[in-house]
């Protein structure tokens, strides 16, 4: 696949052009040269271990078939980087390498819920995801954490427990950021399915029907979903660009040694 050997190489470049002039030791080091060894050693293992991730990230969503179905790698990367930084801090479990994206930067017409299994790299669903009431129209725009504002909320999650509700086959969402999704119990965000989530009701009302916060989905998918990702698996809403969101779960660092874990490399 000619475009992402390409993107791979500039990735790569990109980061060996950072990172590379850190493997020089200072000659007046008060450490002296064994300290300067030390040094070395650390940034040329960090720098193979960003040219590993980068290259197993673009690997991944080509394989997975990504490309055609409309996600930007940028968004998978962010996605990927906060999977592994759950990982490292011990709120995620190795053992259930699935990962939810939603784009919510996307129009509610498109699909931009995707369920990805990292180990067989392939998309297991691809489907339409519904945005709260008060998130926008067609487009998400206003995200919220607060009680009662029937708006959707970004950043990191962790699926939890299924129940049988008003929807059907539930899931329940734990929010993992303050700032952003950690009301999300108190809310009763949950993963659902919802009739108005269809093609029928875009082709009749021009967008997507809209819920009270939650990311509701197909009624005739929610269930099979539900079901693959409950559990302990992670979910990453990507807001719109026009949002102010930073993470400490998207810094690249402590990913990166959840990320050598993994694949049975030492670690950093």
């Amino acid at each position: 696949m000619p475009t992402t050997r390409t993107a791979f190489a500039g990735v790569l470049l990109t980061a060996l052009t950072i990172l590379l002039p850190t493997l020089v030791p200072a000659a007046d080091n008060p450490g002296g040269p064994q300290k300067n060894t030390l040094s070395a050693t650390v940034a040329a293992r960090r720098a193979f271990y960003t040219a590993a991730f980068e290259q197993r990230m673009l690997l991944t969503y080509a394989q997975s078939g990504l490309t055609a179905t409309g996600m930007p790698v940028d968004v998978f990367r962010e996605a990927l980087i906060g999977y592994y930084n759950l990982q490292q801090r011990g709120l995620a479990s190795a053992s259930k390498p699935v990962l939810t994206v939603i784009d919510f930067s996307r129009s509610s017409r498109l699909k931009r819920l995707w369920v990805i299994d990292l180990k067989q790299q392939r998309v297991l669903f691809h489907t339409l995801v519904a945005h709260g009431k008060n998130t926008g129209e067609e487009f998400a725009q206003a995200f919220s954490n607060v009680n009662g504002s029937e708006q959707s909320s970004i950043g990191f999650y962790l699926t939890g427990n299924t129940y049988n509700g008003k929807h059907g086959l539930s899931l329940k969402l734990r929010g993992l950021e303050p700032r952003y999704n950690s009301n999300a119990g108190s809310r009763a965000v949950v993963v659902h399915g919802a009739e108005y989530v269809c093609e029928d009701f875009v082709r009749q009302h021009g967008r997507l029907g809209r819920s009270q916060g939650c990311p509701a989905l197909p009624a005739s998918q929610a269930s099979d979903i539900i079901r693959v990702i409950k559990g302990g698996s992670v979910i990453y809403a990507h807001a719109p660009a026009a949002v102010n969101y930073t993470s400490s779960f998207l810094q690249l660092d402590p990913a990166l040694a959840a990320f050598a874990r993994s694949q049975g490399l030492a670690q950093l």
